[in-house]
């Protein structure tokens, strides 16, 4: 008897300690990691934070500080005043995409695709998902790319995908 209430205990204790690391949603996620504190600041300003806070599941394709350092310092500044916060939903809701595509959704897709898949993104446009040179890579509909640098980081209302590049709908 005692050994099953142990076993019943260690089987608690390990479910707890998943459902606690999952808690956390993507905005959480972004807020507590300072490499997202500018993608955080635009998420605020353009007032999305309430929606990224929501049920989802969401899959974000997230860009770093790094990324959103290589656009033009005045056009990124701009971007974040409130008269601009229309243009500044619709870059940012084009990173978000509905449903919960791990890593190994996207491997699997690029493999039924011979390397391309394409996913409808919250804004409504569509972005490209490639493999070439050995890596992964969203193309924006400029044919502009962005890397695919960390995967799979998983929040309760869905997961985060780390890319290099800020990517730009038309």
């Amino acid at each position: 008897m005692k050994k099953l209430v142990f076993i019943l205990t260690t089987v608690l204790v390990f479910s707890a300690a998943q459902n606690i690391t999952a808690q956390k949603s993507i905005v959480d996620i972004a807020v507590g990691n300072e490499n997202f504190s500018t993608l955080v600041t635009a998420l605020k300003a353009a007032d999305l934070v309430g929606a990224l806070q929501g049920d989802g599941p969401f899959t974000v394709f997230a860009p770093t500080n790094d990324a959103f350092a290589k656009i033009d310092s005045k056009t990124l500044g701009s971007l974040l005043q409130p008269e601009n916060k229309g243009a500044l939903s619709n870059i940012l809701t084009y990173h978000v995409v509905s449903g919960n595509i791990g890593s190994g959704d996207v491997v699997a897709a690029l493999k039924k695709g011979n390397g391309k898949t394409v996913v409808k993104t919250l804004g409504g446009q569509k972005i490209g998902i490639v493999q070439k040179d050995g890596k992964i890579w969203l193309k924006d509909t400029n044919g502009n790319y962005s890397e695919i640098t960390s995967t799979d980081i998983m929040a309760s209302n869905g997961v985060i995908h780390v890319i290099g590049d800020v990517v730009m709908p038309k």
